[in-house]
């Protein structure tokens, strides 16, 4: 999955917000209210995007609305996966863990602890109905 710039998130939250495809002028109009910003600087971001693989385009008369390949939570998951596979593997991989969740806000380290309940509780259910 690939990272984004500082225009190209702003677009994407864009993207996301709208829960249906949006055209180029729908996210200019959005982005214009807070910023000095071109429509064809938006047409170029989201040209970017589907290049990415990021939106994808969908035909609407002669012109395209965008949307979104992946919602912002399955994106920003690859982006950490990607980032945790770069660290290697063995000892790296756990210090890098360790040190993520050692920086982890008391409500992220909550998250992560239900999280992992959840998937160990998933776990022990799938092995008791195996053996």
């Amino acid at each position: 999955m690939a990272r984004l710039g500082n225009l190209e998130r702003d677009v994407m939250e864009q993207v996301w917000a709208a829960g249906a495809p949006v055209t180029v002028r729908e996210v200019h109009e959005a982005l214009a209210k807070d910023r000095d910003l071109a429509y064809t600087t938006v047409m170029t971001v989201l040209d970017r995007l589907a290049k990415k693989n990021v939106v994808r385009r969908v035909r609407d008369g002669r012109a395209y609305r965008y949307e979104a390949v992946a919602t912002k939570d399955q994106m920003v998951a690859d982006l950490m996966r990607e980032v945790l596979d770069g660290a290697g593997d063995g000892a790296d991989r756990t210090a890098a863990l360790v040190r993520f969740v050692g920086q982890a806000t008391p409500e992220e380290a909550a998250a992560l602890r239900e999280a992992l309940s959840m998937f160990e509780d998933d776990e022990t259910s799938s092995r008791s109905r195996r053996g």
